[in-house]
């Protein structure tokens, strides 16, 4: 290989070894968290970090870890509660 060569491969490398785990991540199943579509104990999906808001409070939204329509009175084991104000 030529000097230009090894320079483009190694900083593909590098590119490819410094993105964020996150990005290789798939989303996760219903199943795999445990989800359902009722809260767990005041504990629901609108109060998580995680949750992404359908287009109104009431309808179906949708989550960053886990795969499908989310309920927004659902719950599931990766329930991570959003910072108070």
């Amino acid at each position: 290989m030529n000097g230009r060569r090894v320079f483009i491969c190694r900083a593909g490398l590098v590119a490819l070894l410094a993105a964020p785990s996150w990005a290789w991540a798939a989303k996760l199943s219903k199943d795999e968290v445990q989800y359902r579509d009722r809260p767990n104990g005041g504990k629901d999906c609108d109060d998580c970090i995680q949750f992404v808001p359908g287009t109104s409070s009431k309808a179906a939204g949708s989550c960053k870890v886990v795969a499908g329509a989310i309920s927004p009175h659902g719950y599931c084991i990766v329930f991570t509660p959003k910072p108070s104000a």
